[in-house]
């Protein structure tokens, strides 16, 4: 009788040994896993090179990147309400010439990677570096791919005029101009990258949801302040922005690099890496775009013009 208890406790003693130990190496097996997925640093080749932008290759097929001809209606048009108000939200930039607002406009054109990343880093409120965070900077350069490609195909198609095409008014890079004629105005791909970039960096600081969410907003907005792009540009590049944004979630390889890029993002936080930017002079730049303040500016640019 004291043999079969003792056996029988030897036996549940390894039954309960290869229960902990399958725990243990499930788990192992799914960290493996996301590990595995995740993208190998410096294996993704360069995504048009000659742009010196800092890209790499996107999470995305190019078939299965959302497809901006079937999703978004076509650009106004000629003597529509919807033109109308384009060219209207256009005077009313006019008056933000010559002031820090403009001056921030026309540095959101830059859409190298390190300045798209310092762009957010006042709205992130940290510092984000290629070093401090390789993921985060591998996500934010293959998202960027496809998020410029979501918007190509409607520019193609629709062949859209820019606004300084039509009104005649400066624009903000002038040194773009050549570049600007050729690639066409709807929608905006500035505006589906800079959008994309606040949708993902909130989910990396959800707790900064607000000033990502308006800094990406202003940023779309910046379009129209330098004459680059109508108001209808921007708010269909949003679309797409978003839309893209959805459809990398499905890509297992974009989940893994996030879930990397989060961590790395903690580790920031923890050493306390505060933002080279001048934060105070941006929020006061942004500040200048508020609809009652730019419609008073166009009534005064008007008298003077």
């Amino acid at each position: 009788m004291k043999a079969t208890s003792t056996k029988a406790h030897a036996i549940n003693w390894v039954l309960l040994c290869t229960l902990v130990l399958s725990l243990f190496t499930g788990c192992a097996t799914t960290n493996d896993a996301s590990s595995q997925a995740r993208t190998k640093l410096g294996t993704i080749p360069a995504f048009h090179p000659e742009y010196g932008l800092g890209t790499l290759q996107g999470y995305l097929d190019p078939k299965t990147v959302p497809n901006s001809v079937a999703l978004i209606p076509p650009p106004p048009t000629p003597n529509s309400a919807a033109l109308a108000h384009d060219e209207e939200v256009a005077r009313s930039t006019f008056p933000l010439r010559n002031t820090p607002r403009f001056d921030l406009a026309v540095s959101d054109y830059d859409l190298k990677i390190p300045s798209m990343v310092n762009t957010f880093s006042c709205a992130i409120n940290a510092q984000i570096t290629e070093a401090n965070a390789p993921y985060l900077y591998t996500v934010l350069r293959r998202s960027f791919s496809d998020l410029g490609q979501s918007t190509h195909d409607a520019k193609k198609h629709y062949n859209r005029l820019r606004p300084f095409q039509v009104n005649h008014e400066p624009i903000g890079v002038p040194e773009a101009r050549a570049f600007l004629e050729k690639n066409h105005s709807y929608p905006s791909g500035h505006t589906a990258i800079g959008w994309g970039f606040a949708l993902i960096l909130t989910e990396i600081a959800p707790d900064r949801a607000n000033e990502l969410l308006a800094r990406g907003r202003a940023f779309g907005e910046s379009r129209n302040i330098v004459n680059h792009h109508w108001y209808s540009d921007v708010v269909w590049g949003r679309f797409m922005g978003a839309g893209t944004v959805a459809r990398l979630h499905a890509d297992p390889t974009f989940r893994a690099d996030m879930d990397a890029a989060r961590a790395e993002f903690a580790a920031i936080r923890a050493q306390g890496l505060a933002p080279t930017r001048d934060c105070k002079a941006e929020a006061a730049a942004l500040a200048q775009t508020t609809p009652a303040t730019a419609m008073k500016k166009l009534n005064a640019w008007e008298l003077t013009h």
